[in-house]
């Protein structure tokens, strides 16, 4: 599964079938280098990474989930170092040292959206990448009016999410130049799977 408070699909079919859902192998299909994952949740997309990432970093915002990464991490294919809980708005790399960050359903849950984007923009290399992979507002206007009000009490009771944010619009109002955007329903939820690139620096 996914994050504690998001359960969605890391792998589909069966036994030798077994495989990574579409939306995780083209969340971190052709990934190089050091990345750093922004919310591992249960820990299982480790193994979905491609041979070619030398290291991955962790930065778990959620302390409860912190003994299951830790046990998934020793039988990750590719170095992945633990770090402890962290905080969305000061990440624990030195500036300019990912190669790509990857966000799956955790964005919603900063509290400061903008500067945790900041933050990804300062640890990104110059050209690197952010994959993000999360759910988003409802282009739908009535849907949009119910995630907002719901937004107080559905953040309190699922780990400060925020149903009625955008999150796209806030990556492009960082200062990312924002790649290809899928947008889908899952769960009967908006989601947005895409890329960007650091262009400027985040404020």
């Amino acid at each position: 599964m996914e994050q504690f408070h998001h359960p969605r699909s890391v792998y589909a079919g069966h036994g030798p079938s077994t495989r990574p859902t579409e939306e995780r192998r083209r969340l971190l299909e052709g990934l190089t280098g050091t990345v750093l994952e922004i919310g591992a949740g249960d820990g299982v997309k480790f193994t979905c990474y491609p041979d070619a990432v030398a290291r991955i970093v962790v930065a778990e915002p959620n302390p409860f989930l912190l003994p299951t990464v830790r046990t998934v991490c020793s039988d990750a294919p590719v170095p992945v170092d633990l770090v402890t809980p962290a905080d969305l708005s000061r990440l624990p790399l030195p500036d300019e040292s990912a190669d790509a960050v990857v966000c799956s359903l955790v964005l919603c849950t900063a509290r400061r959206l903008g500067r945790t984007l900041a933050e990804i923009g300062r640890v990104l290399k110059p050209g690197g990448e952010l994959r993000f992979y999360e759910h988003v507002r409802s282009a739908n206007p009535l849907a949009a009016m119910a995630e907002s009000l719901v937004t107080p009490l559905w953040s309190q009771a699922c780990g400060g999410c925020h149903p009625a944010r955008d999150t796209v619009i806030a990556i492009e109002e960082a200062g990312y130049a924002v790649g290809r955007v899928d947008r889908f329903a899952s769960h009967g939820i908006s989601h947005v799977l895409g890329t960007a690139r650091k262009s400027r620096a985040a404020s």
